[in-house]
């Protein structure tokens, strides 16, 4: 699961509380097979308050084959009249992981393995200042505990920042404008998201940096409940930037197909679109492309040696109400990088 924003929609002919919690078996390439339990809690603040959306907790704990542990808590909590709204991740990982350099042109040769553990805490807080315009502040944490890694491999001849135990600690705003009728799996309406963070010794943080994240969503309905669902996402950043806060190209909702970190670097910039079709009962289809690339300085971020990745899967609809899906996707990328997804929510 990542730090997107989840949120949920309202409906004032449902309950204003729901709750499901199952055993959970999922996959990606990072982690072959995990298994573990999932929680999701549906609720709203006020029963008679049609004007907020429906707020949303949920609970994930994974254990891999490859032994990594994942523990997050995240959600979104709207309050009357939607007048604010609080997302929030708090999260614990134990990770085996893979890197393979610095830059767009690593080669798969590079594979190096490593290990971290880390906690990592998100809070953003939004004020609604007109119809479906949001300002909000956010809060980031991170760290980290421990990185075991190659004496004299990549991480010592790159001199990679954050290849030792640190913490980072960072104040930001954001701006909002979010029409989506459902952000686990929208059919419909427009997310446009900017916000930058500063990272600042005199918050706690070992290194001084800044991150601006721009997330630009579109959902198209068509013929028979079928949907276009576009996006953009571009990660910058600059100054003294740690390994785990680099820009990461591939995973479960970043081009499918690539491990998630097969590429890093300072800067990254992702386009997606994906076509989904109700088929019968609970399941449905979808087929999606992807291009994107990292890069050191922005001026570096062009279409030389650019990533595209394909493929397709069905969803399962655990909640129809909510919208809650389990997606099995199988992605392909370039030269050897390809394999399955199976997970709980869109990719986006």
């Amino acid at each position: 699961m990542n730090s997107q924003t989840t949120q949920a929609q309202a409906d004032t002919t449902r309950s204003t509380r729901s709750a499901l919690i199952l055993p959970l078996a999922l996959r990606s390439i990072e982690t072959d097979w995990s298994f573990g339990l999932a929680g999701s809690f549906t609720f709203r603040l006020s029963k008679a308050d049609t004007a907020a959306r429906t707020s949303n907790l949920q609970a994930l704990a994974l254990y891999s084959v490859r032994r990594q542990f994942i523990s997050v808590l995240n959600g979104a909590t709207y309050f009357p009249g939607e007048r604010y709204i609080l997302n929030h991740q708090l999260s614990y990982s134990y990770f085996p992981d893979k890197f393979w350099g610095l830059g767009k042109l690593t080669p798969d040769s590079n594979e190096e393995n490593y290990i971290f553990r880390q906690y990592y805490i998100y809070l953003h807080l939004q004020r609604r200042l007109v119809g479906k315009l949001f300002a909000g502040l956010l809060y980031e944490y991170q760290r980290l505990l421990k990185i075991d890694y190659l004496a004299g491999g990549l991480f010592d001849r790159q001199d990679v920042t954050g290849r030792y135990s640190y913490a980072v600690s960072g104040l930001g705003a954001s701006l909002t404008y979010d029409t989506r009728n459902n952000a686990f799996a929208s059919d419909r309406g427009t997310l446009m998201q900017i916000s930058f963070n500063n990272f600042l010794p005199a918050l706690g943080s070992d290194f001084r940096y800044t991150n601006v994240v721009l997330d630009l969503r579109k959902f198209i309905p068509l013929h028979r409940r079928q949907v276009l669902a576009l996006q953009a996402y571009g990660y910058f950043t600059a100054g003294e930037v740690p390994l785990r806060s680099l820009a990461s190209l591939g995973g479960a909702t970043n081009m499918r197909g690539y491990y998630d970190g097969r590429y890093r670097d300072k800067n990254q910039l992702v386009f997606q679109s994906e076509y989904r079709v109700p088929l019968f009962w609970r399941l449905g289809a979808v087929v999606f492309a992807n291009a994107g690339n990292v890069a050191g300085r922005l001026d570096e971020l062009n279409l030389h040696n650019v990533k595209y990745s394909y493929g397709g899967g069905l969803r399962f609809a655990l909640n129809k109400t909510e919208r809650l899906n389990i997606r099995v996707d199988y992605g392909i990328g370039q030269g050897t990088s390809r394999g399955f997804y199976f997970q709980l929510g869109e990719a986006f």
